[in-house]
């Protein structure tokens, strides 16, 4: 029996990916080894990529609405590097802002708290004194702090004279980890500035690699599908910077109206927090409460109250309508994809999933829609 050359194609490529599947479970630690060595190597790329992308928005945005009028001219090659240059200038003028409103905060606090230390010492002095059912304290904490110098002296010799070589190694590594980390960031950043640069061209060079490689009617849904995916992250990043943007200035103007302490720094704080989503906020709120109760602590249970309110009307009303009407995501899948990514992949996780859920959302929508008689906008009815 003769076997046809596309036959004999299909049984060969069938053979091949059986060998290299058993080659990879037979030696399954060191492809892993190698996989994570190899992902060393990409990461900064990845990173820069990402970088590039994010920082694509606001320079997309200028390009469009303030440097268009130098199309056509002769200052038109210098559209882009100025675009680049005042992106980059924007975003550090932001940072800056931030930590000139943080950073002067956080030292009045810092002095708040060690005006209030001797406070804390005397009530540790007085709790020590009481003699509570069922809990034994005799003296105060400070006595029994001061009991256990003497143990924490020698333990702290025997640990110099012991681990003095761990301790040297632990010093080496965190020393080139963190000259690693710098180098890989500095990297990340050239790529994402060469990327932003040279991105139209990038484009073209991509789609020719697909024309070359890739048959027409796969190439086609590649094209879709990365088209979905950069306007949906594109809309998820403009969404949630303005939700939080939002939340922000909401905290700002209720806890100035209410005269709460630290107001614009909370506000600043949560808006930056906002920015990871649904939980975000909670993490603001927690920092919020700590300050607050260094300087009133009945003020806590007023900025509790607030808290509850704002955030309600900021998950049921703002959230769902700015962020799930951005990347075309009903609010119960905003949700399933938080959840779902929050728990894989953490808040990395969380950012990422609702883009990647609204994608394949929009893409099972057109094909039900397609084999459907009868198509309807919204696959739950709306």
């Amino acid at each position: 029996m003769r076997f046809s050359k596309e036959l004999m194609k299909q049984i060969i490529l069938l053979m091949a990916a059986a060998t290299v599947m058993v080659l990879i479970i037979i030696n399954g630690s060191t492809v892993l080894k190698g996989i994570v060595i190899c992902m060393g190597i990409i990461a900064p790329f990845l990173a820069g990529g990402a970088i590039a992308f994010i920082l694509n928005i606001p320079m997309s945005a200028l390009e469009k609405r303030l440097l268009y009028r130098m199309d056509g001219t002769r200052a038109a090659r210098l559209k882009r590097p100025v675009g680049i240059l005042a992106t980059l200038l924007a975003v550090a003028g932001v940072l800056a802002a931030v930590i000139s409103i943080l950073v002067p905060n956080l030292s009045v606090t810092f002095s708040e708290i060690a005006k209030q230390f001797p406070v804390f010492l005397e009530a540790s002095r007085w709790i020590g004194g009481l003699n509570l059912p069922g809990i034994q304290l005799k003296g105060n904490i400070l006595e029994t702090l001061s009991a256990n110098i003497e143990g924490f002296n020698e333990k702290l010799a025997g640990f110099i004279q012991n681990g003095a070589g761990t301790l040297l190694g632990s010093t080496v590594h965190i020393v080139s980890s963190v000259v690693s980390t710098v180098v890989s960031g500095i990297i990340a950043f050239v790529f994402a500035i060469y990327v932003l640069a040279q991105k139209e061209r990038l484009q073209r060079q991509s789609k020719r690699v697909l024309e070359a490689y890739v048959p027409e009617k796969y190439r086609n849904m590649i094209l879709k599908v990365c088209g979905l995916l950069k306007t949906n992250f594109t809309n998820f990043i403009t969404g949630q910077c303005l939700d939080a943007l939002i939340l922000g200035a909401l905290f700002v103007i209720v806890l100035s109206v209410l005269r709460m302490p630290y107001a614009l720094m909370i506000g600043v704080i949560i808006a930056f927090t906002a920015l990871i989503p649904i939980v975000g906020a909670f993490l603001g709120c927690a920092v919020g409460v700590i300050l607050i109760l260094m300087v009133n602590p009945v003020k806590v249970l007023y900025f509790l109250i607030v808290f509850i309110i704002l955030q309600q009307m900021e998950g049921k009303l703002i959230y769902p309508k700015i962020v799930g009407g951005s990347v075309g995501l009903p609010a119960i899948w905003v949700l399933v994809a938080i959840a779902t990514g929050g728990s894989l992949f953490g808040v990395v996780g969380m950012l990422v999933f609702i883009p990647l859920v609204s994608t394949a959302y929009t893409l099972l929508k057109e094909d039900v829609n397609k084999r459907c008689s009868n198509p309807i906008e919204d696959m739950n009815g709306e």
